[in-house]
């Protein structure tokens, strides 16, 4: 880059290439400011937007978001590239065509208003929070302002002693009461439960160490825990120990659709109101 030079006003400035001319006659950018340091700043700002800019309009967004996606499929968890795919194609399909150089904060605005109606505020910011992602990657210098739908906290049924023992007994001697059991003395979630093998217990202690997902193809897979805090140990009563003696392999024969059908059935029969 070319150095600032001092004007006899006292000011500094510097001038930047811009193109060529059709006439094969190159141009330039000037810029002006009290000193050489600003106007090299300056400068230098408008070179890397320039980059950035010129290499955004060779990509569309849906470009982006394949790209995207494709660079982290080997770390991502099969159910968040599905998440991911399923946004990509219900979602955002106004976004797909546009330039990411053309793309402006009020396009991403008006995405969200539409997804907040027909989806939860979750739901809503977790689309956004993928349009971030891709923009983040491409445009690292266009900072999102999103005014996002409120957090609803929501209105979960706490059961009652009773009800646990309504339940226990309903599902007494059943395929069920070994989920039910990691789950409400774990607290294990329903992949872990049919992920969990016997060569990870040891006596009362259960190494949470795998997880049963879904994959985009609908297959159910077991793999590692999504965070480093998922892979854990959990010490349960005898109890609960004793029912998984004698077992080997995989200690629940079902996998997590399975659990929560059976589940809610379950309630329903036994006259319980539904709770997770």
């Amino acid at each position: 880059m070319a150095t600032a030079k001092k004007l006899p006003s006292g000011s500094w400035r510097i001038l930047v290439y811009s193109h060529t001319d059709q006439d094969g006659k190159r141009r330039y950018k000037s810029f002006t400011a009290p000193t050489k340091k600003e106007a090299e700043f300056l400068a230098a700002d408008y070179q890397m937007k320039k980059s950035i800019d010129l290499t955004c309009k060779k990509i569309t967004f849906g470009e982006a978001l394949d790209k995207y996606i494709e660079d982290r499929s080997a770390v991502l968890s099969p159910r968040t590239v599905m998440d991911y795919k399923r946004i990509r194609k219900n979602e955002i399909q106004s976004l797909m065509p546009v330039q990411i150089s053309e793309i402006t904060q009020d396009m991403i605005q008006r995405i969200v208003n539409e997804d907040a109606k027909k989806h939860s505020p979750k739901t809503a910011r977790n689309t956004h929070g993928l349009i971030s992602a891709v923009l983040k990657e491409e445009r690292p210098e266009f900072a999102l302002n999103t005014r996002l739908p409120q957090k609803k906290r929501p209105n979960l049924y706490v059961p009652t002693d009773n009800d646990v023992k309504m339940l226990m007994s309903a599902v007494e001697g059943t395929e069920m009461e070994l989920p039910i059991l990691l789950a409400a003395f774990g607290p294990m979630r329903r992949g872990e439960i049919c992920a969990l093998n016997s060569s990870n217990i040891n006596g009362n202690t259960v190494h949470v160490s795998e997880n049963m997902v879904i994959t985009a193809e609908h297959k159910w897979v077991i793999k590692a825990p999504k965070s480093y805090a998922g892979d854990r140990y959990i010490e349960y009563p005898d109890f609960v120990a004793e029912k998984w003696e004698g077992r080997s392999g995989r200690i629940v024969g079902l996998i997590p659709d399975q659990i929560s059908n059976k589940f809610t059935r379950i309630l329903k029969q036994a006259g319980i109101t539904h709770f997770r």
